[in-house]
């Protein structure tokens, strides 16, 4: 096939630290090239793959003079008229391509709201756009107004090392942004409350760092609790691989959720609350424990050590692999195009 993707501009393809959509990006270009398929990636300018790179000229999704310039960068595409394209970048980028009749998918790594969905859909031309959430919870909310498919996010299962035995004082990890939708304050006291140590990595934005000094700083002495930052996928890799289990006390509807995948890589099994996609990410009492209070994670982590690491680390190669990811895209695309054809 003929596969044109599309990445938002902030961030190469691969990026250099974080970056979750582009690291998937990454694995999904090598992945479908290595399989032979004909793919060009749009993308920011130092990006780095192994396929056609066509460069997008604005570097801001949020700026109204880049989106210009972007979109009549992708418009080149009514004339190389690819087998299909995804788009993992802005959906304004295709309204030029939307009244044409090649096949395309919009890839949502966050809820898209109704309202979006139904415009485009209105410009499209009929049967020609299709939606991919990231999870069935994504996917879900679209299916009302739109074709939806869920395809779960990947990781490089080369990048983690799975650890099949931890110390049993192996310390808890939690790994995100440190703010209050991620629930760094709910790890502290679920470590406080089971004697467990805690290891956070992360960074803290800007217009947060009045809850970093208030809720987290004070209770960081270095021994049960610490904070060690950010962290690159080697760090990431050891912190994993070495914690009795990832702490996911998210208070947002998570879309996926990487971070867990690439705990579960490492043989680490999750301990989250019941929000958004977390369900379908943990098997609950397979590889993790999925809970709807802090009392449930302070119970949870007191059982983890129930939780088998190689079950942890067969489902990530099950479901959550370049591989599982690369088959799934493969079928929604071959999906899209018969269905075109046909209609």
């Amino acid at each position: 096939m003929r596969i044109a993707i599309t990445a938002d501009p902030e961030l190469p393809v691969p990026p250099p630290l974080y970056g979750g959509v582009q690291r998937v990006i990454d694995l999904l270009v090598r992945g479908l090239v290595d399989r032979g398929h004909d793919v060009t990636l749009f993308a920011h300018p130092d990006s780095d793959v192994p396929c056609r790179h066509i460069p997008l000229p604005g570097s801001d999704s949020r700026d109204g003079f880049d989106t210009v310039k972007n979109t009549l960068t992708l418009s080149r595409l009514a004339v190389y008229q690819p087998d299909i394209i995804h788009s993992a970048s802005r959906l304004a980028y295709l309204t030029p391509l939307l009244p044409l009749r090649i096949p395309k998918i919009m890839n949502y790594h966050r809820l898209p709201t109704v309202e979006r969905v139904q415009k485009a859909m209105l410009l499209a031309r009929n049967n020609s756009l299709a939606f991919t959430g990231v999870s069935q919870h994504i996917a879900d909310r679209i299916r009302p107004y739109a074709s939806a498919y869920a395809v779960y996010n990947a990781v490089s299962m080369r990048t983690y090392d799975f650890q099949a035995d931890v110390p049993s004082d192996a310390p808890l990890a939690f790994l995100g942004r440190i703010e209050p939708i991620k629930g760094t304050h709910h790890a502290v006291e679920v470590s406080q409350r089971t004697g467990r140590d805690l290891t956070i990595a992360g960074n803290i934005p800007d217009d947060h760092e009045d809850y970093f000094q208030k809720y987290i700083h004070p209770h960081i002495d270095g021994k049960q609790i610490r904070y060690i930052g950010t962290v690159d996928d080697s760090e990431k890799n050891e912190m994993l691989g070495k914690s009795a289990a990832l702490l996911m006390p998210i208070d947002i509807e998570e879309a996926f959720g990487l971070v867990m995948a690439e705990a579960m890589a490492c043989g680490t099994p999750i301990v989250g609350f019941r929000r958004g996609a977390v369900p379908e990410v943990v098997s609950h009492g397979t590889t993790g424990f999925v809970c709807d209070s802090v009392d449930g994670m302070v119970e949870s982590v007191q059982n983890i050590e129930e939780v088998d690491r190689t079950a942890c680390r067969s489902r990530c190669e099950e479901m959550f692999s370049q591989n599982a990811m690369v088959n799934a895209y493969e079928r929604v695309y071959r999906a899209r195009i018969s269905d075109l054809k046909s209609s």
